[in-house]
């Protein structure tokens, strides 16, 4: 007899021998005809399959430029990549080339002819022999040459300077912008809306620039000011606004991912990473040209290494989550994905092109190869994330500051003591993104796709570079090259993400992704115009944003018909006004504002405390530990580039409202603002709320309220259960004021 555990590894042993070894070494079983019709496919493919391969399919499943790791050049690729099947009705290739599985093939050309599917179909059945291959297997690192056809793509192009149309109706446009936007309107039969109320304006002007709504003294004196000046000049005192900076800088961190801990198990804090935050709203309020604001986080410690600003803005390239309690085997592959993190980061948020899917192999839809992601990934091969003393404020003592760079002594992470290193000297292209699987050395390097034939990366390279390796500067240069490099493209994204911001819907309705797969503009001469228009401006965006808000279709009412619906269901030609809702951070800074309750300080650590009264992009954001009621109205999960947030609507937000214990301290304290504006002539006496409806409709809704709401108002507040109390009342009359749409929508 065997003992026990002898019988248990006899067991183990028959269990491997007879269950797992056949399926992976068994010789598949040839068909009886494997001969006649291995002979009638070679006859088939020389015929028909060669020629309808080469046509439709090779030039982007080739061995140079395997799109979707998909690689026709030989039989062996072809069975390795997965999709032929055994038979033409699981071989997932037919089913793409019968638009039976998205996207249908071939991509950029008509769908094929019934005749040469059933050519396909019928050379799988036979087995898809190949009679040679139609060429040689080369590694993933060749770089394919971008073909003339990939850069005709529209966002590939660079800026074209239309002329600006004459719509017949020139009496309605403001600005230029007007011009294009009418031509359209014109076009489909549209009319557009009648202006908005100036009351409409000045709150819709200050909830999309500052993010918190004018007080009725403001109000009060924009509707007083008869001059045609009247509302240029509240624009630039908008613009001049410290709260600007706050505001559109949230915006711009949601691209950027930040963050301020390390995410995953452990979510480490970078305590001193919200000085990057602090950059990005000083950069606004400055109204930093936008080449220098993207020069600066790629490159700054290398452009202007003894300015602060500029040192600050690098940490763009470090605050993506990374882990830092890693094995010794994860080295290497954790030093790759932050590799990844910042190229791919770079592109989505400068180019709206999604590089990292290029990691693995050449992108499935743009023309963006595995080769030039991994010249990209090189450039910053060297770069790491730090902390260094900086004199932030000239009054102040220097502060440890996290950036970004080369040189620097690397930020410790649990595994130093273990010879994580941080970096390597090289950046190898690997097979399939695979860390075991390197192939050459890669060399920094540009999208060619973005690049003419006629320039390389010395065109961009600055004096400090050696002439094998170009530093980040390079890359910056590159990106906000307009005429030969990157920054027709930069120029697009950011101008078209100015306009998704004011109107809720961008000219490209996908703001990161500018490639194949994201939406068309819908006025793409318009684009452009603003694009070039931004260029001349010197690249400053507090004149676009001037030319925005002067425009006809940006002051516009909100009123709809069934008949303009009916052309236009999604508003795509801007005939209307739609009302949108706040995000999670104007919702509570508006609260904050209107209760009497809201710090202005700027600048300084954050924190994760609910009950803070600073504005909301001053919130700590530690990515296991999000700010729950951010989190009810939208907030991202700051782990990748966002270019739009959705706008849900469900049961917690009501609840929060209602419940939540600051919504209710702010209640209170708007409450108390009312009292001084309620009379009582003796105790028996019924309060008198007429002041205080007004001033609570003036303070939360920027207008006086009607005749209706006031007899209402009245109605709820002297209930009996009150027993004719002022305060109990009136907290709960402003709570209920914060809680109603027309707070947290605006037309």
């Amino acid at each position: 007899m065997l003992p026990i555990r002898a019988w248990g590894v006899l067991t183990f042993a028959l269990f491997v021998t007879s269950s797992v070894t056949p399926v992976f070494a068994q010789e598949p079983q040839l068909r009886p005809d494997h001969a006649d019709a291995m002979k009638a496919g070679i006859k088939l493919f020389k015929e028909q399959v060669r020629g309808i391969l080469e046509a439709s399919c090779l030039e982007c499943h080739n061995s140079r430029n395997a799109k979707a790791d998909f690689d026709l050049s030989t039989r062996d690729r072809l069975v390795e990549s997965g999709h032929l099947g055994t038979d033409p009705e699981d071989s997932y290739m037919m089913q793409l080339v019968r638009h039976e599985e998205t996207p249908g093939m071939p991509f950029k050309a008509d769908k094929l002819t019934k005749a040469q599917i059933s050519a396909l179909a019928r050379w799988i059945e036979l087995g898809a022999p190949y009679d040679a291959p139609f060429a040689s297997a080369t590694t993933t690192s060749t770089s394919p040459k971008i073909t003339d056809s990939e850069r005709q793509f529209w966002s590939f192009q660079r800026l074209k300077h239309s002329p600006l149309p004459t719509p017949e109706d020139m009496d309605w446009c403001r600005t230029e912008i007007d011009q294009f936007i009418r031509a359209r309107q014109e076009k489909a039969s549209l009319i557009p809306n009648h202006p908005a109320s100036r009351r409409i304006l000045i709150r819709r002007v200050y909830y999309d620039m500052l993010g918190v709504p004018p007080t009725p003294s403001e109000v009060q004196e924009f509707l007083a000011d008869n001059s045609d000046d009247a509302y240029t000049n509240m624009l630039d005192s908008v613009l001049d606004s410290p709260r600007y900076g706050e505001r559109w800088a949230r915006h711009w961190l949601d691209v950027a991912r930040f963050a301020e801990s390390t995410g995953f198990e452990h979510d480490d804090d970078i305590a001193t990473a919200y000085h990057y935050r602090d950059f990005v709203i000083r950069a606004f309020n400055d109204d930093m040209p936008f080449d220098q604001f993207v020069r600066w986080q790629i490159a700054g410690d290398e452009l202007a290494p003894g300015n602060p600003l500029a040192m600050m803005a690098t940490a763009f390239l470090g605050v993506g989550a990374t882990p830092t309690q890693i094995t010794e085997s994860e080295f290497e592959s954790t030093r790759y994905d932050q590799l990844d993190d910042m190229v791919n980061t770079t592109g989505l948020a400068f180019l709206g092109l999604s590089l990292g899917c290029a990691r693995c192999h050449d992108h499935k839809f743009d023309p963006i190869p595995a080769s030039n992601y991994y010249s990209l990934a090189a450039t910053f091969s060297k770069t790491v994330r730090s902390e260094v003393e900086l004199k932030v404020d000239p009054d102040t003592d220097p502060q440890k500051v996290f950036v970004t760079g080369d040189g620097l002594p690397p930020l410790r992470i649990y595994a130093h003591d273990r010879g994580f290193p941080y970096f390597y000297e090289q950046v190898h292209f690997l097979r399939r993104g695979d860390v075991d699987q390197k192939e050459e050395v890669a060399k920094p390097g540009l999208l060619r796709v973005l690049t003419p034939d006629t320039h390389t990366i010395a065109a961009w390279r600055s004096s400090g570079d050696s002439e094998g390796s170009p530093n980040r500067a390079t890359i910056a240069a590159w990106l906000t090259d307009p005429e030969h490099g990157a920054g027709h493209l930069a120029a697009r994204v950011i101008v078209n993400r100015l306009w998704h911001h004011h109107f809720g819907r961008g000219i490209v309705t996908t703001p990161n992704d500018f490639g194949m797969q994201g939406e068309r503009p819908s006025h793409p001469e318009l684009l452009d115009w603003l694009a070039s228009e931004l260029i001349s401006q010197g690249w400053r965006l507090k004149p676009i944003h001037k030319l925005i808000l002067n425009s006809s279709v940006y002051r516009q009412a909100v009123n709809s018909d069934l008949a303009r619906t009916k052309i236009d269901p999604d508003n795509v030609f801007i005939w209307r006004r739609i009302p949108r809702r706040l995000e999670a951070e104007a919702i509570r800074d508006g609260m904050l504002a209107v209760s009497g309750q809201l710090d202005l300080r700027m600048y300084g650590p954050g924190t994760l405390d609910e009950s803070m009264r600073r504005r909301s992009i001053y919130f700590t954001i530690k990515r296991s530990k999000l700010i729950p009621s951010m989190m009810l109205f939208d907030w991202p999960e700051h782990l990748v580039s966002h270019g739009q947030r959705p706008s849900t609507t469900t049961a917690p937000q009501a609840l929060l409202l209602l419940n939540n214990t600051n919504t209710r301290s702010m209640s209170e304290s708007f409450g108390s603002l009312l009292t001084d504006k309620t009379r009582q002539e003796t105790p028996a006496s019924r309060p008198d709320f007429h002041e205080a409806i007004i001033t609570a409709y003036e303070l939360a809704f920027s207008r006086k309220p009607t005749e209706q709401e006031i007899h209402l108002a009245n109605r709820f507040l002297g209930q009996e259960h009150y027993q004719r109390q002022i305060q109990q009342p009136l907290n709960d009359f402003a709570q209920m004021l914060l809680s109603a749409n027309e707070f947290i929508f605006i037309e």
